[in-house]
């Protein structure tokens, strides 16, 4: 047995490398293929310098929301199904708010609650009604943290305790009931929401207001969870439970209260997610959600799930690799960026099957 034991181990140990090998060298000849194509003229540079930014701006999106996730499962064992749909309540609330504030006087305030309004006729944007777009975010985190609390009382926590199919199961019936209050309260009509704002081209990187307004936000709250688990009692305790529950309930950490604060700091995150991702795109629908959760789970296996830092990671790396992609991939093809995205999880996590940051944590 040891023999056969060493002999498996040996094979396993060769088949990584071999993998490890053919990921590196895909990643070196298309590195050289697109410098061929910028010193060619194939490309140019400031176009490459925009799908970056571009990926940059969208793979912080996927992180923020991912950070939810990833502490979801930590902390309580379960993928959550329903988080998309919270990002998708969180943009609602939120922008409904913004359209309160910002169309005032200049439209009906039931159309201007139901984002209904035309976005000409309110004209929210961060150039022109900057007040409406930040009382906008806060609302958004606000109500999103306290759907996810209400969440947990009339569904999860009845259930703590079960196994992690069932609380994945009851998060599959959240996610579906939710969606459709959503459709059912604003309607299934995907529309525009906001006002158009400057766009600036800095040496052939073409940014706008509104993508500036994201990254700096996005950075912002993540900087800020970094400093809640590292540098706070309650961050600590978060850490302590994601490593094991029992022994943190042992030496008397309040594991309810914990739990509670987990939905809060998930909840909030989702919502700014979501927020800021109307923000981005400029429209809204009642399923846009659940569509972006299968790219936040790609982020957050890729990252190594239950990982704070990986979700932040992996969502960038979906990011980039999605709009990177469009190098190669243009005109007809440009809609296989998404496979080749997820083709990419998929070879790293042949090479480090647990993920870029592996392990159950959330540090």
């Amino acid at each position: 047995m040891g023999v056969r034991d060493g002999y498996s181990r040996a094979r396993r140990a060769l088949g990584d490398r071999s993998t490890a090998l053919a990921v590196a060298v895909v990643g070196g000849l298309l590195a050289l293929d697109l410098l061929r194509r910028l010193f060619t003229g194939m490309v140019a540079p400031g176009q490459v310098a925009t799908y970056l930014w571009t990926g940059l701006v969208i793979g912080l999106i996927y992180g923020l929301a991912g950070i939810g996730l990833s502490l979801t499962y930590s902390i309580l064992s379960f993928a959550n199904f329903a988080h998309g749909d919270h990002v998708t309540a969180g943009a609602f609330s939120g922008w409904a708010v913004a359209y309160a504030i910002a169309g005032s006087g200049a439209a009906e305030l039931g159309s201007r609650l139901l984002v209904q309004a035309s976005p000409g006729q309110v004209g929210a944007s961060i150039v022109s009604t900057p007040l409406a777009i930040l009382a906008g975010l806060l609302a958004a985190m606000v109500l999103a943290v306290a759907l996810a609390l209400v969440m947990d009382r009339l569904v999860y926590k009845p259930m703590r305790g079960a196994e992690g199919i069932s609380l994945l199961i009851a998060s599959v019936g959240v996610a579906f009931a939710l969606r459709y209050l959503l459709a059912f309260v604003f309607g299934t009509n995907s529309r525009g929401v906001t006002a158009s704002v400057p766009r600036y081209t800095i040496g052939g990187l073409v940014v706008n207001a509104h993508e500036i307004t994201l990254a700096a936000t996005a950075l912002a709250l993540m900087l800020g969870v970094h400093l809640l688990l590292q540098r706070t009692k309650l961050g600590k305790a978060m850490r302590a439970m994601a490593d094991n529950e029992d022994l943190a309930r042992v030496t008397g950490i309040p594991t309810e209260r914990v739990i509670r604060w987990t939905w809060i700091v998930g909840g909030g995150l989702a919502g700014a997610a979501g927020y800021l991702v109307v923000l981005k795109t400029g429209t809204i629908s009642y399923s846009f959600g659940w569509v972006l959760l299968l790219l936040i789970f790609a982020a957050v296996i890729l990252g190594g799930i239950g990982s704070v830092y990986g979700a932040m990671a992996g969502g960038v790396i979906i990011g980039l690799t999605e709009n990177v992609a469009l190098v190669w991939l243009r005109g007809p093809y440009s809609d296989f960026t998404l496979p080749v995205a997820f083709g990419l999880m998929i070879l790293i996590l042949l090479v480090r099957p647990s993920g870029l940051f592996g392990g159950v944590t959330t540090a």
